[in-house]
């Protein structure tokens, strides 16, 4: 018998190329498919996620942040026009929360929600704010993440992503590696155009109702369009600034709200 034949019979010949990279489609698709299907339960299940969990999930993210956090004027200021804006929510957004702003004294330009009902403003994006109403628009967006549970939807896919990986990958250590992302999944939150649209939404309709009008919405990303070299994190974890601006003003259109005189900001944040 020949070495070739000793390898391969004339009936169980060696498999072609073809074959091999349809049996790996066929295994990558399912593993696309199962990790498609986690997302989509994670994203799904959020909504029964109670406010007592999600302070409870917060107990474990916000510290790492108020340890960066100033307790300065400026945070007591933002604040106060966080409360403003959390009167005009609807009473269901309102129960048994207690939104805060916690402000990083570091030159990123950024702003995001994290569970515990934290909003996180960074010195950065307060130096790019010239009135007090574009700095309420971007309060009342994160407001609006909060509103449609963004940051918990954007956790969790991004713990399940990692907890999906390592199960096919045999990690044993998903556990931790797993709640170690947790922090960077917040930080790095990427929402989709439509989270962005239905949070600006959220923004435009508190400004309405706190100023009676809507002007200073777009001035903040129309600005950071203008930008080409800056610590500007918003720029990536946000879609581009120029369509921010165009769907704000589809938005404003639609909804046939006015603009009017833009108050200037407080001292404490100039």
């Amino acid at each position: 018998m020949s070495s070739k034949s000793a390898n391969y019979s004339s009936r169980n010949p060696p498999p072609s190329n073809r074959q091999l990279l349809i049996v790996f489609g066929i295994f990558t698709g399912l593993i696309v498919g199962v990790i498609w299907l986690v997302m989509w339960v994670a994203s799904s299940l959020i909504w029964l996620i109670p406010p007592s969990v999600e302070q409870q999930l917060g107990a474990l993210i916000v510290p790492a942040y108020e340890r960066l956090a100033a307790p300065t004027p400026a945070q007591n200021t933002l604040n106060e026009l966080l409360n403003r804006l959390e009167t005009k929510l609807p009473p269901e957004q309102r129960q048994n929360r207690d939104y805060q702003v916690l402000y990083i004294p570091e030159d990123t330009v950024n702003a995001l929600a994290i569970p515990g009902d934290r909003i996180i403003i960074y010195a950065g994006l307060l130096k790019q704010a010239q009135s007090e109403n574009e700095l309420m628009m971007v309060l009342g967006h994160e407001l609006g993440h909060f509103a449609h549970r963004d940051h918990l939807r954007s956790l969790g896919r991004s713990v399940l992503m990692q907890i999906a990986i390592a199960y096919f990958l045999g990690d044993a250590g998903w556990i931790q590696s797993a709640a170690a992302s947790g922090i960077a999944a917040i930080s790095n939150a990427q929402y989709s155009q439509s989270q962005e649209s239905q949070a600006d939404e959220v923004g435009l309709t508190l400004l309405q109702k706190t100023y009676g009008h809507v002007a200073g919405a777009t001035d903040f990303f129309a600005r950071l369009s203008q930008k080409q070299k800056v610590d500007v994190d918003f720029l990536a974890t946000h879609p581009a600034p120029g369509r921010r601006v165009k769907e704000l003003q589809r938005l404003i259109k639609q909804q046939g709200y006015q603009l009017g005189n833009k108050s200037p900001l407080p001292p404490t944040l100039r």
